[in-house]
């Protein structure tokens, strides 16, 4: 089908699939992105990256109208390793910290303040006091926050007095843990498709316009719920490879997907707000035979399916 190239923008859509912000500033969509080598910029500079990202969808002169067809799919494209930073709130101010495998604890600059084995835990008492920030790192598996794996690195900054951890993790993976956290894996595979297009351009919104300068968004319900590794099964890797780089796109901005267990807790918590997926609704209609985009255009009706892509430069 004939492609069109849209920008998203570096701000968000509303859930009534109107522009939240006219003003928002507009991007190429993507660069290639390099593996983010420490120390990172903080949260707000990091958005830049999304203006060198393009996203690719079909022409709509050439797309489907009808509603029962879905939404159209752009064709394939590389995938894009974007970072995401996630603020572990459920951890605490006390968390356990360790590693699957051998860790260091590393200033900004790159200076070793700890290391250890797998299982060895970090000293955090009293370990910080003199740096504002460090790096948890391994070369095993995962790092581990009070016995729980997670990908990536993990970010530790002393913020008013309290330590705060933020997690450090590839797009894809985290898409891949919150499919898990937000439906059983055992659902079918389209409404777990569904599933992780909505929470990819759900975190692209979030990216965007973070809630915080040192992280995007947080893991809790407040978000989207994210578990680390201990949420990505097989089928949600399977989800998210199968739909990567897909996001719902309007009006050339990001549409800030949200959704709720049922479609009463939909009506009642994003109501007001506009479109709003219910997860037991698209595992019905998945299990009526519905693909995927069919489920997504019954609940994101208006929106388009956008690709991210590497820009020209």
């Amino acid at each position: 089908m004939p492609m069109a190239l849209v920008a998203v923008a570096t701000g968000f859509a509303a859930q009534t699939l109107a522009p939240r912000n006219q003003d928002a500033v507009q991007g190429a969509l993507l660069d290639t992105l390099m593996a983010v080598p420490p120390p990172p910029r903080d949260t707000v500079a990091a958005a830049d990256q999304l203006r060198h990202l393009e996203a690719r969808r079909v022409d709509p002169a050439s797309a489907p109208q009808a509603p029962s067809l879905g939404l159209a799919v752009p064709e394939a494209a590389a995938p894009i390793d974007l970072e995401i930073r996630v603020a572990l709130l459920r951890a605490g101010s006390s968390p356990r910290l360790s590693a699957q495998g051998p860790w260091q604890l590393l200033t900004r600059d790159g200076q070793l303040l700890q290391q250890g084995g797998a299982g060895d835990p970090v000293a955090l008492a009293g370990g910080l006091a003199q740096v504002p920030e460090a790096w948890l790192q391994t070369t095993g598996p995962a790092l581990l926050v009070d016995g729980q794996p997670y990908a990536g690195r993990i970010r530790l900054i002393q913020e008013g007095g309290a330590l705060r951890l933020v997690n450090h993790v590839g797009l894809e993976t985290y898409i891949s843990s919150v499919v898990g956290a937000e439906m059983p894996s055992s659902w079918s595979m389209e409404a777990l498709r569904a599933q992780a297009v909505a929470a990819r351009s759900y975190a692209l919104a979030h990216m965007a316009r973070p809630a915080n300068r040192h992280w995007h968004l947080g893991d809790t319900t407040r978000w989207q719920a994210y578990r680390g590794l201990t949420s990505v099964s097989e089928r949600t890797r399977q989800a998210t490879v199968s739909t990567a780089g897909l996001i719902l796109s309007y009006q050339g901005a990001i549409v800030e997907s949200l959704y709720a267990a049922n479609r009463q807790i939909s009506l009642e918590a994003h109501g007001h707000l506009g479109a709003s997926m219910s997860q037991h609704g698209a595992q019905d209609l998945a299990q009526q035979g519905y693909r995927y985009n069919q489920i997504l255009g019954q609940y994101y009706q208006g929106a388009s399916l956008a690709r991210l892509k590497a820009g020209a430069g």
